[in-house]
């Protein structure tokens, strides 16, 4: 009964977003229909506002001569009314409603037949990807079988403190209530009330949880039940738990919007790689090699409420914006404000986009050097960066680490460089000399500003990244440091990735790509640095998108090698740019003698080899979600702690502490505040080699009552000089030598001390006060 139950409950909820989907491509085409006809790819972004200008001029274009004769019918209806009978007038109306239905039905048969199934394709792409990673979830942690508890209990480390705050808002008694809660914060870093929205990029949060209070109300108001419950018995001697499932579910609602975006997403993908290509077989190449190389594109599947899988989805349609207004001649003021809107939602989640885009100025800038694109052009691209960054910083409640950032730094000064290399390199010619120099100033003042705009404010919130780069070269140790580069994601990417990506042969045809795009790039210069070939370079290859994605590919390469989480930037943006093999301005010297459908065929023939297998490998990860040891721990914090009680403890069981019994913490996992750090520097003091007294009375001032040891960060070692008492090690050489004051408290935690739960993971310690 209950898989019968489960079944049921299980197919209603996805056939909305499957609806959806359908009619989401059909909105944009609609648009299109005054669009004139040309190839398919140039058609699909953008069409927002150029096909609504080229609709409404042909509206106009039949009203203007005709509203002479279209008053006279207003007029002769008003006499109907007064004198003529309704009965006429009615006549009339119908007239005319016939006349506009059938003027409709013109245009919607005019319309582009290509673009209608470009936009089927790319909802199909999407439906798809909703599917795979619904089921990869579902399969890896039986979610839907779990209770509430387990549920939270699986979002651990940041996940479980992001979605706290969702909890928050839906319980609150309302919304507003809800809001104020999480920026009037006491639970997260007591003793201080902080504003969360400011800190920890929470709009996500508040989105969806004003979109499932609206939806349960009005589901309640319809009187439509939105989930099913029943008692799961969970064997080996455990208690049963009640497991809901539904959209009714906090939990299942959360992660089935999240899945529902980045759905969206791979729609947007096939709708990228159609548009760059020219050619609805390189949307299908993007989509397989992202399918192929899924598991190096996104993690999703495993991870639903980290910051990227809000923030990922707009990256792209932001990348999709910006081909299109670098490849128009004239840019609409309609793309650029698209083009901010996207990176206000691309930056608003996420506290690391600010570095994605960095890089994207920074290609953009290059590209301008060259020649690709000019400096008017860039400065308004640069404007609408600008404009999203100031609201960001508004929405953001004035969060000081966006104006102090390398990427605002960045913006003004190439936003300086453009303004003042004409008057200072007065040169008809782009020399070589002038593109170094121009350089150089943008790698110098950017620094440069940074760091003045950092002193001034006394902003160091950011500084541990830098720290993190002079490790990557210089192998310098701290430890806030060592924290980061001690995780395998903040390591240097793995040598196994280059292998996978050659076995489904995306890194062949990549570069393959990239050959070609450098060998007409050098072309262009040595023409562009003679004044013979001005116009024959024009004429040759002026392909600036194309340039800026072989440069963005290159930055998004130096940083995926540097730290290897970043490759979910790299390995999407490999398959948008092996879409470009069904360029015909790249290879239409070989599509005269193939048929670009046999060559893409082929080619996705044999990266099916690899990619099937990898795809399978997916499908055959069945897991069950389960905690016990933690269960235990978070259901004694409920009954036997009072609800003011302030916990201390390893960052990941923080973040699962203030979800599910929320207890106040003093510290957690959202390690991008130097005041935070500086606080779980002490709570970590525990694992390091110090006096057991002097570890009490810190632990004290920050006002601690019980403290989480877990005897396992005393003894796991990730990799040579990784576990925690080398890394105090690091950071504490006085003490070096001595043994860990948590083996001690391991055996015995008096007269410092008092243990009051145990079990075979966690210990809690009772902090007596002094």
């Amino acid at each position: 009964m209950v898989v019968l139950t489960r079944g049921r409950n299980k197919e209603s909820p996805p056939l909305k977003p499957g609806q959806q989907q359908q009619q989401s491509p059909g909105a944009s085409p609609r648009g299109g229909r005054g669009r004139p006809p040309h190839s398919p790819g140039r058609q699909v972004p953008g069409g927002a506002r150029a096909m609504r200008k080229g609709g409404g001029g042909r509206r106009g274009a039949r009203g203007d001569p005709q509203r002479p004769c279209r008053e006279g019918p207003a007029a002769e209806g008003l006499r109907d009314v007064l004198g003529r009978g309704p009965l006429r007038l009615l006549r009339g109306c119908r007239d005319r409603l016939g006349v506009f239905v059938d003027d409709r039905k013109a245009s919607i048969v005019k319309a582009d037949s290509k673009i209608w199934l470009t936009f089927l394709l790319a909802a199909f792409a999407g439906v798809l990807h909703w599917w795979h990673i619904t089921t990869l979830f579902e399969n890896d942690r039986h979610f839907s079988h779990l209770s509430t508890l387990e549920r939270e209990m699986a979002f651990r480390t940041e996940m479980g403190l992001y979605y706290s705050y969702f909890k928050i808002i839906i319980e609150a008694p309302s919304f507003w209530n809800g809001v104020w809660a999480i920026m009037n914060d006491r639970l997260t870093e007591y003793p201080l009330v902080i504003n969360t929205l400011q800190r920890f990029n929470l709009y996500p949060e508040v989105v969806l949880a004003s979109w499932y209070r609206i939806y349960t109300a009005v589901m309640d108001f319809l009187g439509v039940p939105t989930k099913m419950c029943w008692t799961v018995n969970r064997g080996k001697g455990l208690s049963p738990v009640e497991s809901c499932e539904g959209l009714g579910d906090p939990a299942s609602f959360y992660v089935a919007m999240i899945f529902l975006l980045n759905g969206l997403m791979m729609s947007l993908f096939f709708i990228y790689g159609t548009y760059l290509s020219g050619s609805r077989l390189g949307g299908l190449v993007t989509v397989a090699c992202f399918f192929f190389n899924h598991g190096e594109c996104t993690r999703v599947m495993w991870t639903p409420p980290l910051r990227e899988s809000f923030s990922y989805p707009f990256l792209v349609l932001q990348m999709l914006l910006l081909t299109y207004i670098l490849r128009i001649p004239n840019i609409n003021t309609g793309s650029l404000i698209a083009l901010c809107v996207s990176n206000i939602f691309f930056m608003l989640p996420w506290q690391f986009a600010q570095f994605v885009l960095l890089t994207q100025i920074a290609s953009l800038f290059a590209v301008c050097i060259m020649g690709y694109i000019d400096s008017c052009k860039l400065q308004k691209i640069l404007a609408a960066h600008m404009v999203a960054l100031v609201v960001c910083f508004i929405l953001m409640f004035g969060n000081s680490m966006l104006l102090t950032s390398y990427y605002a730094a960045s913006l003004v000064v190439i936003w300086g460089i453009l303004e003042l290399s004409p008057k200072v390199l007065k040169s008809s010619r782009r020399e070589v000399y002038i593109w170094v120099i121009e350089g150089c100033a943008w790698l110098f003042g950017t620094v440069t500003l940074k760091s003045l705009t950092s002193l001034v404010f006394g902003i160091a919130d950011d500084a541990h990244i830098g720290n993190i780069l002079k490790s990557k070269f210089i192998g310098y140790k701290d430890f806030d440091t060592l924290m980061y580069t001690c995780a395998a994601e903040f390591d240097f990417m793995e040598k196994e990735t280059p292998v996978r990506y050659t076995k489904t042969l995306l890194l062949p045809v990549v570069l393959v790509v990239l050959g070609v795009i450098i060998k007409r790039v050098i072309k262009h210069v040595a023409w562009s640095l003679s004044q013979a070939g001005q116009c024959e370079r024009e004429e040759r290859f002026n392909q600036g998108e194309l340039v800026y994605h072989a440069l963005q590919l290159l930055a998004y390469s130096v940083l995926a090698i540097l730290i290897m989480r970043l490759k979910l930037f790299l390995t999407p943006h490999l398959c948008v740019m092996a879409s470009l093999v069904c360029s015909k301005q790249l290879f239409g010297w070989l599509f005269c003698k193939i048929q670009p459908k046999t060559l893409v065929f082929a080619i996705l023939a044999l990266m099916a080899i690899e990619g099937s297998a990898n795809l399978q490998t997916q499908w055959n990860i069945m897991g069950e979600f389960s905690n016990l040891p933690q269960e235990e721990l978070l259901e004694w914090i409920k009954v036997n702690t009072r609800q003011d009680a302030v916990f201390a403890g390893a960052m990941p069981t923080m973040a699962s502490v203030k979800l599910s019994t929320l207890r106040p913490i003093v510290n957690h996992p959202h390690y991008e505040d130097a005041g935070l750090r500086a606080r779980t520097k002490v709570v970590y003091s525990m694992y390091s080699r110090k006096p057991a007294k002097d570890v009490k009375r810190e632990l004290i001032k920050l006002g601690a009552n019980y403290y989480i040891l877990e005897e396992s960060l005393c003894v796991s070692r990730k990799k040579p000089g990784c576990s925690m008492p080398e890394i105090w090690d690091v950071e504490d050489p006085a003490n070096s030598g001595r043994v860990p004051l948590c083996t001690l408290m391991s055996k015995d935690s008096r007269p410092y001390f008092f243990t009051v739960f145990e079990n075979s993971n966690y210990r809690v310690l009772k902090i007596p006060k002094e």
